[in-house]
């Protein structure tokens, strides 16, 4: 019998990836030069959020999606932060509400006008302090509304419940800095990778670990999960320093069930999974390549499709909703690419190419929607519930009615499970004793040469006073 190659159908197999035309960019923005291994970017069907470089303290731009174009150097920032902003979210459920984390050790929730800011924005709607160190990264729950995740260099992940301003819960069975978190579909289940080289599935309102693994052979750096599939998928680095992906089963995290290098460059990979199309996108820090892939439920498990090219390397992508698509276009994902050297950010959308300009329910199934599944007392009693699904064909316009509630409360000692976090403070790490180092030799530095300058004008009003003295009219 003669070999024949075997050919798989798919819809999306001949998806391609569209680049914005610079006048529907954003153009002008100070993108912030912060080395934080984030994207620095959120986008909802109403907003464009960018982290920018300031002075004296941490600020992001809010752009309205449809104010494209040059941005003026002088437009308003949010800008309440004294460090700088390591991550930004918009809440899921409450399209002008977003959440900020800072290195000044706070988490801070913001309610943004409607039309967009008029002037600097200085003021939270709410400041959450319970971490002893700076927060890296803040991640609502998929389902629940006014419940925030957020994980500091404390080692710790904080359960905020926004009803009352209050963590509720505390997750600390992390050794190491926390680098990702991942939500499954309903939110019963937090997968997340660490500098410790393990990766936990753990259960968020008990903090058990349900599964871990030690991954010697496959550095771990980012995880997703793929959608209702219970599998799991990491990027990271091999033995050999290559970037690399693998397939887990979340039941069983002893071995992973695919392994695949992508290539032998160094930047970190950001993998996006979209569960309507089972379309999983994998994009390179300091490369400008977007390479995509179908998941399967059977061996091989990836199929690869296509990459979107282009020279311009990108620093982080936000990625949009799927309420917020153009369904007219056929598009599926939508990527707004961060490119600092020339201050812009690019919208880059991903299409299925269709003759029919009618609306094609094959590729857009129901959704999660706008509206959550939960109250934050249900979620913490122990209850969940998948994710309400919408149709994009009559409802991907439609508005939230839930409006923010900020709780009004005292700042004071922030105690859970009877430890009070703002005193229980971790050693710190090498890298933090060297940054306070090299800090404090700057200060030295500074204070030197300002005592250099105020002893040569010492010197200079002295020579100044003799000249005057011995000048012929004071004789």
């Amino acid at each position: 019998m003669s070999w024949r190659p075997q050919y798989r159908s798919s819809k999306f197999r001949n998806v391609y990836g569209k680049a914005a035309s610079r006048e529907h960019c954003f153009d002008g923005i100070p993108i912030t030069k912060n080395v934080h291994d984030n994207h620095f970017c959120a986008v909802n069907a109403r907003f464009l959020a960018i982290v920018t470089e300031s002075a004296g303290g941490g600020s992001f731009l809010v752009i309205p999606l449809e104010q494209t174009g040059r941005i003026e150097p002088n437009y308003p920032k949010v800008c309440g932060h004294q460090g700088n902003v390591l991550d930004i979210k918009w809440n899921p459920f409450i399209e002008n509400v977003i959440a900020s984390c800072s290195e000044d050790t706070s988490v801070r929730i913001w309610e943004i006008p409607e039309g967009g800011l008029k002037r600097n924005m200085t003021e939270a709607a709410l400041e959450l302090y319970g971490h002893s160190r700076r927060v890296g990264l803040v991640e609502w729950h998929p389902t629940t509304n006014n419940i925030l995740f957020s994980a500091g260099y404390d080692y710790k992940v904080l359960i905020w419940n926004l009803e009352v301003g209050e963590p509720v819960k505390m997750i600390d069975c992390h050794t190491d800095v926390i680098l990702c978190l991942s939500f499954n579909t309903d939110g019963s289940l937090l997968a997340t990778t660490c500098k410790d080289k393990r990766l936990r599935v753990v259960e968020p309102r008990s903090g058990r670990v349900l599964q871990e693994a030690s991954c010697k052979n496959h550095r771990v750096n980012r995880v997703v999960f793929l959608g209702s599939t219970k599998r799991l998928l990491t990027t990271g680095v091999s033995r050999w320093n290559t970037r690399q992906i693998a397939l887990w089963d979340q039941e069983d995290l002893s071995m992973p069930l695919i392994e695949e290098e992508i290539d032998g460059l160094s930047g970190l990979l950001f993998p996006f999974y979209d569960a309507d199309t089972h379309m999983l996108y994998l994009a390179g820090k300091g490369d400008g390549n977007i390479r995509y892939y179908e998941i399967g439920s059977e061996k091989p498990y990836l199929s690869y499709l296509m990459e979107f090219r282009s020279p311009a390397p990108q620093k982080g992508l936000g990625v949009m909703p799927k309420h917020g698509l153009d369904v007219s276009a056929c598009e599926v994902f939508r990527f707004y690419k961060l490119i600092t050297l020339k201050g812009l950010i690019e919208p880059i959308s991903m299409i299925v190419p269709r003759r029919s300009e009618t609306y094609q329910e094959d590729i857009y199934p129901m959704t999660p929607g706008t509206e959550p599944a939960l109250t934050p007392d249900e979620w913490l009693s122990g209850v969940n519930r998948d994710p309400i699904l919408m149709s994009l064909k009559e409802g991907y316009k439609r508005n939230s009615k839930i409006v923010f509630k900020a709780p009004v409360r005292e700042k004071k000692s922030v105690v859970v499970n009877g430890i009070d976090l703002l005193e229980n403070v971790p050693p710190r790490t090498e890298n933090e004793l060297l940054r306070m180092f090299f800090r404090q030799q700057d200060e030295i530095r500074r204070l030197k040469e300002e005592l250099s300058q105020k002893d040569i004008r010492i010197r200079q009003l002295q020579l100044e006073l003799k000249n005057f003295r011995n000048s012929p009219k004071n004789n």
